[in-house]
């Protein structure tokens, strides 16, 4: 599968850094970071996102935002699925209503016109009228809205087993079979 991963500015750039950890290898990742993205994982995490990137132990398409050139944007291209971790509430009024002025915004354009599936992490809270608003726009649209929100009927006794339900989570709405978490039953 060709897999866009859109990492934007929102707080939980580790998220996506988990996310991409437990991707199977038989997938083709392509990753656009924002500025804001690269700011927050300095902010939060002390790193330089794109670095950590680049120091994954599998290969990765890595993109700014502001290539919106990039192969990526087309729908002849025929990335099978995109998942934006995390999503800030920016990025999501740009989809929610058509903007397409960068290569996060248009890649997530493209999979809602080609029918493909789209998943949206958002990391906000709390959310406000508006960004419901929108999120339900998405929601119609068919978009995946899967927020990180933390469970415990798997009992997680770690930041790490709660990390890892939700990846778990965000690949089983990809269609991506995994055993990241406890399952119900």
């Amino acid at each position: 599968m060709k897999l866009v991963l859109g990492i934007s500015g929102a707080s939980g750039t580790q998220l996506a850094l988990k996310f991409l950890e437990h991707v199977p290898q038989e997938h083709t990742l392509f990753v656009i970071i924002s500025q804001s993205a690269k700011r927050v994982a300095r902010c939060e995490q002390q790193i330089c996102l794109k670095s950590a990137l680049k120091a994954m132990q599998r290969p990765l398409n890595i993109f700014e935002e502001r290539q919106i050139d990039a192969p990526i944007a087309s729908g002849s291209f025929g990335a099978q699925a995109m998942a934006i971790i995390p999503a800030s509430l920016n990025i999501i009024a740009k989809i929610a209503h058509g903007i397409c002025d960068d290569l996060m915004s248009r890649c997530a354009a493209v999979m809602l016109k080609e029918q493909k599936k789209l998943l949206i992490a958002p990391r906000e809270l709390p959310l406000h009228a508006i960004a419901l608003e929108n999120l339900r726009i998405l929601a119609r649209a068919q978009v995946c809205i899967a927020p990180p929100m933390l469970t415990y009927y798997t009992q997680p006794k770690t930041l790490e087993s709660m990390e890892l339900f939700l990846v778990g989570k965000w690949l089983d709405a990809l269609g991506i079979e995994n055993h990241l978490y406890k399952r119900w039953g």
